[in-house]
């Protein structure tokens, strides 16, 4: 196929993946299309699985991925309209309800002392993308630049079993999650938050996205997956997204990376899906081996 047909083959699609063929690919904001996600496809199935309670799941973080954490990243991933109520109602929830004493969200109630950076991270993604009052927020953001390590990442297990080194995983989600933060026009710490999406970018370059910085090896087979929806867990498609999405400019310690992207890509031009993350789902969005 050519760049055209594969475009128009994308259209085919859910509404949320045209929405954002036509926001990324095609330079269009198209918002009445993307009102539509609430309404149609994978959106409103979602949507519909909230329980009388407002949330999805057994409440906040149980259990994996209905529930109402993963839920809501999956919503804001999906590029539900930033002004959802009822998306809006649940969050204000987890705020009033699931804070640990560090001033970050606990995944239960066995866990009110330390929260977790990677989750905080995820939060804050969504929560800045929804529209969340900035101030409801400063909590979040000083809990998380707390947790920032020597080498300019982060790791969500400086809070259980101690942590020398940052973890890919856990950088990636608190950059997603501060960079949602100031494009939703949020200034809070905003030249320390600046500077951590700085180190945190290096971190991942100075691992050429997949690779050790001591030794050049992979460091794990699953960096090179493509696998949707992502959850917690780093891969190189989703760091490079990332990239775009921040405007990152174009470095050299890319190109190993988008390479086997590229090698990975079928004669048509389309890519094979991988086997999803194991756990309870919503809905299938795609199943492996399909082209994506």
């Amino acid at each position: 196929m050519n760049n055209q047909q594969i475009i128009d083959w994308l259209l085919e699609g859910d509404v949320s993946i045209q929405y954002q063929v036509w926001r990324d690919l095609l330079d269009a904001d198209k918002k009445n299309l993307q009102a539509r996600i609430t309404n149609e496809g994978w959106g409103m199935k979602i949507l519909s699985k909230r329980n009388s309670d407002r949330h999805w799941g057994d409440k906040f973080y149980q259990p994996k991925w209905i529930s109402t954490h993963y839920t809501l990243l999956d919503l804001r991933n999906l590029n539900l309209p930033s002004n959802n109520e009822t998306v809006q109602e649940t969050i204000e929830l987890i705020l009033k309800n699931n804070m640990a004493y560090d001033g970050g969200i606990r995944l239960g109630p066995s866990t009110a002392k330390n929260s977790d950076v990677c989750v905080n991270g995820m939060f804050l993604n969504y929560a800045s993308y929804f529209k969340i009052p900035e101030k409801k927020l400063h909590c979040i953001i000083d809990c998380i630049l707390n947790e920032i390590m020597p080498d300019g990442g982060f790791n969500c297990r400086t809070t259980r079993s101690g942590a020398k080194h940052s973890s890919l995983h856990s950088t990636l989600s608190v950059l997603e999650g501060f960079t949602e933060f100031q494009k939703t026009g949020f200034t809070y710490r905003k030249k320390e938050i600046s500077d951590a999406i700085k180190t945190g970018v290096e971190f991942i370059l100075m691992h050429r996205l997949f690779l050790s910085d001591h030794t050049g090896q992979i460091i794990d087979k699953n960096f090179l997956k493509l696998t949707y929806p992502c959850r917690w867990k780093y891969d190189i498609l989703r760091a490079m997204d990332y990239f775009q999405y921040a405007g990152i400019k174009w470095d050299n310690r890319m190109t190993e990376a988008l390479a086997h992207l590229n090698k990975k890509q079928n004669k048509e031009g389309t890519w094979n899906v991988h086997a999803a993350h194991s756990g309870q789902v919503h809905v299938i969005m795609e199943k492996a081996g399909e082209t994506k």
